[in-house]
């Protein structure tokens, strides 16, 4: 009995997606809930796991393509239990949790992404999942050259991925340079490249150039003094970030138009205090939402913002955790940049940009003194709020960096 493969609806707004990656090629066995392909909306990105077990026996929407919500991408074969155990050069996937078996055989677990290393010198063998082996595959990978991080030595998919990563930089730094070619090279054929856009990079170029159209953008930067925050971090594994997402959740309460959205009605304030972080990947970039940032200490806002984004670069977030969000936050600093005018996410009316933290020197009470210190700035939207009203906003911001008392606000 053949299961349909289906585009699933990511979100309320969302009406297509693009399949960017199968990660199981035709006539590969598959077990319930393992991840199947990635699929990109203008909302967010995602990996779609199988809805049935068996074996993929078409593929119906090529790598590339932009589907309408509940096109059918591919088909899945049912097969009896036993035959979803695919045995192919010593490489066994089970669809239940590792058990010791006798004979040190083990058995790996619904839905995951890697492998575990037998400790079975008679077999020698690796248990793998199917993304594993296409991955190693495809890019020529010799596994038995790979070091598992899982449970158990097992390997996983982002154990290939940063194997390969290490090897393309290998390659790079043996590279003979320009100088050193031959000179029958020409040079005019290679000085070009085409990279061809993503959705996802359509989908944020459409948007900046949308928003700097509606909106009428401000920026004003502020200097603010990390030094309290910065004593409050020692021993502890806390970035600047959530310290800075306090402070401007502070701020919204008592400026609530700071957390608004334009209308042909009327400015629209919103009471919940949801606010995006901006989050660079490797082709783009997401702003997941931490939501109602305003009743959580600075140790909780550190957790959820750290799993957003770790769930963000591994393409795991859920699309509800990209939308509503009131006002966002980019933390360009941590590239080592000192100031920037971002853009406002729409339908926001304001974001804020966090620059490097560096140690300078600067005049207190008549006197120089080094301290943590870094740039703040705030786009705005000249529609909604005036200069006075932004400086205002951002004169709490920096107040709360400042003087509070960030031991009781962990």
């Amino acid at each position: 009995m053949a299961t349909d493969i289906i585009m699933p609806q990511l979100g309320e707004s969302v009406a297509e997606g693009t399949v960017v990656k199968w990660l199981v090629p035709v006539g590969g066995m598959v077990e319930r809930d393992q991840l199947l392909l990635e699929v990109e909306t203008e909302k967010v990105a995602l990996e779609i796991p199988s809805p049935a077990a068996g074996r993929l026996s078409e593929i119906l929407v090529k790598e590339g393509e932009t589907v309408p919500v509940g096109t059918v991408l591919g088909r899945i074969d049912g097969v009896p239990l036993t035959d979803v155990i695919n045995r192919v050069g010593g490489v066994v996937v089970r669809p239940v949790e590792p058990v010791a078996e006798k004979g040190g055989r083990g058995r790996a677990a619904t839905g995951e992404e890697g492998a575990r290393s037998e400790g079975s010198a008679q077999e020698g063998a690796m248990h793998l999942s199917p993304a594993v082996q296409h991955l190693a595959k495809q890019h020529g990978v010799d596994l038995s050259q790979v070091k598992g991080t899982g449970t158990g030595g097992r390997i996983t998919k982002k154990d290939v991925e940063d194997f390969i990563a290490r090897r393309q930089s290998e390659e790079a730094t043996q590279a003979v340079s320009p100088a050193e070619r031959p000179a029958t090279i020409n040079e005019e054929e290679t000085s070009e490249e085409i990279v061809p856009l993503t959705p996802m990079r359509k989908t944020i170029a459409e948007r900046m150039v949308t928003s700097r159209r509606a909106a009428a953008h401000v920026t004003t930067v502020f200097e603010a003094d990390f030094s309290v925050i910065a004593k409050c971090r020692e021993g502890r594994p806390l970035t600047y970030l959530p310290f800075v997402v306090h402070a401007v959740a502070r701020a919204i309460r008592t400026i609530p138009i700071m957390n608004s959205s334009w209308s042909d009605e009327g400015i629209v304030i919103k009471r919940d205090i949801h606010i995006g972080i901006a989050t660079a990947l490797e082709d783009g970039l997401l702003v997941p939402v931490v939501r109602h940032a305003d009743r959580k200490g600075v140790t909780q806002l550190a957790q959820e913002i750290a799993d957003l984004a770790e769930r963000a670069r591994s393409k795991r977030l859920r699309p509800d955790e990209v939308m509503g969000g009131t006002f966002s936050i980019t933390n360009h600093g941590r590239f080592g940049s000192l100031f920037s005018t971002p853009i406002i996410h729409q339908p926001q009316i304001a974001i804020l940009g966090v620059g490097a933290v560096q140690k300078r020197p600067v005049v207190i009470n008549d006197a120089i003194a080094i301290r943590s210190m870094a740039y703040v700035s705030l786009s705005f939207d000249h529609r909604v709020i005036d200069g006075a009203t932004a400086d205002r906003f951002m004169a709490k911001v920096k107040d709360a960096i400042e003087h509070s008392d960030w031991e009781r606000n962990l």
